[in-house]
């Protein structure tokens, strides 16, 4: 019985690790013909959920060093995407902003992800993708519990 599950979970990992791979490829592979790389538009995902990151939020949310995330900055902003403005409470602190341009590029990445999900999902009933939304929300928290984070109702991006 324990190696049953033992395999049933080692299966499920796989299968969540598969899934997310496989996602990002597809993904990737609709977004090329904007001409970001991955690291630029989950930069432009994290900001548009919340603008006015500081450099070292984002570089933590992205798993990302400090010196990366500059670097990944300067390029955007050199692109027009986004700009650095310093925090009024900490002259030390840079937070990191969407300009005009990065809020239509979002828009633009918006539609392809969305029409990627639609393709993604095309065999999967609404029952379906809730009842699995809700078992990896679940697993999501207790990652988080045992990482030491702070369980959090579900919120994800929204590209």
């Amino acid at each position: 019985m324990i190696q049953k599950n033992l395999d049933s979970s080692l299966r499920f990992g796989f299968l969540i690790h598969d899934v997310s791979r496989l996602r990002r490829i597809v993904v990737d592979r609709a977004l090329k013909p904007l001409g970001l790389t991955r690291s630029q538009w989950w930069v432009l995902a994290f900001l548009s959920r919340r603008d006015g990151m500081t450099q070292t939020a984002l570089a933590a949310d992205l798993d990302l060093t400090k010196v990366a995330i500059g670097g990944l900055v300067d390029r955007m902003e050199a692109a027009g995407f986004v700009e650095r403005r310093s925090d009024e409470r900490d002259a030390r602190a840079r937070r990191v902003y969407l300009t005009r341009a990065g809020q239509r590029l979002v828009s633009t990445i918006r539609e392809s992800v969305d029409a990627v999900e639609a393709d993604i999902l095309a065999t999967v009933s609404e029952d379906e993708l809730d009842a699995a939304a809700l078992v990896l929300v679940k697993i999501k928290n207790r990652l988080l519990e045992l990482a030491g984070g702070e369980a959090e109702g579900g919120q994800d991006l929204d590209l």
